[in-house]
């Protein structure tokens, strides 16, 4: 979390990290309890990530692109997507047969979206927006995934303003739930 750079080199490098959970889940086999640690990683990654996405990156997409209402809200809803099999994923164990279905789901879900992300969107904004905007914009989504909920949220709201208000909040909420239950150590 917090890497640097413009906002597509930052959320990229986000990417890496989940495609690495992602790989670490995958070479365990079914049933081990490890899977279960690294998708809660994951979650929280992914989590952290799509809040400031949208918080700052579609309304960044919306402004900069002409397309971008339509490209922002599919975005939107490949998270709504994500965050309900993320919800779904979390009330399960690594032993339950429903864990194995839930986390190949997610993986397919989330890599379908950042290759979406990489191959179309990245460029597109690249070509629209300037060097010192992306680099504001990479400001922002670090200070954003600090304070960002660490689980998943589906009936919150993924849109400004009532998402940059009520996510700092949430964000308090998870991570004092997962200090205690040690959620996310490792």
């Amino acid at each position: 979390m917090g890497h640097g750079g413009d906002v597509i080199a930052e959320l990229t490098t986000d990417h890496r990290e989940v495609e690495e959970l992602f790989g670490k889940i995958e070479a365990l086999p079914s049933g081990d309890e490890q899977r279960k640690k690294y998708a809660d990683q994951a979650v929280i990654e992914l989590v952290r990530h799509s809040i400031a996405e949208e918080a700052y990156l579609y309304p960044a997409v919306r402004q900069f692109l002409p397309n971008g209402d339509g490209i922002a809200d599919k975005e939107l809803e490949d998270h709504a997507e994500a965050e309900r099999t993320m919800k779904d994923l979390e009330a399960v164990d690594a032993g339950d047969p429903e864990f194995d279905r839930l986390i190949g789901e997610l993986m397919t879900e989330i890599r379908s979206h950042v290759r979406d992300e990489e191959d179309n969107l990245f460029a597109q904004l690249r070509s629209a927006a300037s060097e010192d905007e992306l680099r504001k914009l990479g400001d922002k989504v670090r200070q954003a995934k600090k304070t960002a909920p660490t689980r998943p949220h589906p009936s919150a709201p993924d849109t400004p303003p009532a998402n940059k208000l009520l996510a700092p909040g949430a964000g308090t909420v998870d991570r004092i739930r997962d200090a205690l239950t040690g959620r996310g150590k490792d």
